[in-house]
């Protein structure tokens, strides 16, 4: 009898990580976990096969937890996803946007959702994730009380939606990264790839830009550049990174060479396949 592998998410049944291991993954178990270190740990133990793990929003911006986890989790990133997000406001049964005085989510949905948090008075809870606050509003069963989350959890907990889509954004779009504990880099030319990244520099003058002329000078595409402060020092930054192409690329070869030569470290976190989303947008 085969075991039916599994893919866990930060998050309750119904949350928008869940949402994405069932679109990427239909045949894997998808299983909640309370926080991203739990996530984290579930994967590491090998107590799951992969992780579905948002990574940034294009109206919220980063996740910062997960700068701060990836770097030394010995995870390696094998894939990206990126998921349109829809938000709606539900409430018990009954509640409608007369009776409702607060709205309950995670951080990063309420700050997807500020206008009509605005434009209705409402108070806004911050909450775990969106579909465990979905599930508090239920079990309370308080008229006042709403949520903002995913269709999918307004059906688990048996509430009904009062506002549909109140994204600030149309373009509102989370993406996602895919980890394993033993992931192997996507293989070299079998088109478009992405190669993540963490370095810091030496501290030399002018190490940044030095650091970064080889990406320019060999036709590199740095999709992001993020960077973050370690162990709580003003002054100890590690630099994140997404770029185009394989590190068996003949340029990009040479760029990480030349950025290894300015670096303290270099640590490639991931190799692999650029997401159509992706490549649909730079057409």
């Amino acid at each position: 009898m085969t075991t039916r592998r599994t893919i866990v998410f930060q998050g309750e049944p119904g949350a928008n990580s869940h949402i994405a291991c069932r679109e990427v993954y239909p045949t894997h178990e998808a299983v909640p976990c309370a926080t991203f270190e739990d996530a984290f740990a579930a994967l590491q133990n090998g107590e799951a096969d992969l992780g579905m793990i948002p990574i940034e929003n294009s109206v919220a911006g980063r996740v910062a937890d997960i700068h701060h986890l990836m770097p030394t989790s010995g995870l390696t990133i094998i894939g990206e996803f990126f998921l349109p997000l829809s938000h709606q406001l539900m409430a018990i049964p009954g509640a409608t946007l007369a009776t409702v005085k607060s709205a309950e989510s995670h951080v990063m949905a309420l700050g997807q959702c500020r206008n009509i948090i605005r434009k209705l008075g409402l108070k806004a809870i911050v909450g775990a994730d969106t579909a465990g606050s979905a599930r508090l509003v239920a079990e309370a069963q308080d008229p006042s009380r709403a949520a903002i989350a995913s269709r999918l959890a307004a059906e688990i907990y048996g509430l009904d939606i009062i506002a549909e889509n109140i994204e600030d954004e149309a373009h509102n779009t989370t993406r996602f990264v895919v980890l394993a504990k033993d992931g192997d880099w996507a293989p070299a030319n079998n088109g478009p790839t992405v190669t993540t990244f963490v370095f810091r520099v030496r501290n030399v003058p002018a190490a940044l830009y030095k650091a970064m002329g080889g990406f320019a000078t060999n036709g590199v595409n740095m999709t992001k550049l993020e960077s973050y402060q370690l162990d709580g020092e003003f002054f100890a930054t590690q630099f994140y990174a997404d770029v185009d192409g394989h590190p068996e690329d003949a340029n990009l070869k040479l760029a990480l060479e030349e950025l290894s030569f300015f670096s303290k470290e270099v640590r490639i976190l991931g190799v692999y396949p650029a997401h159509p989303y992706r490549v649909a947008l730079r057409a």
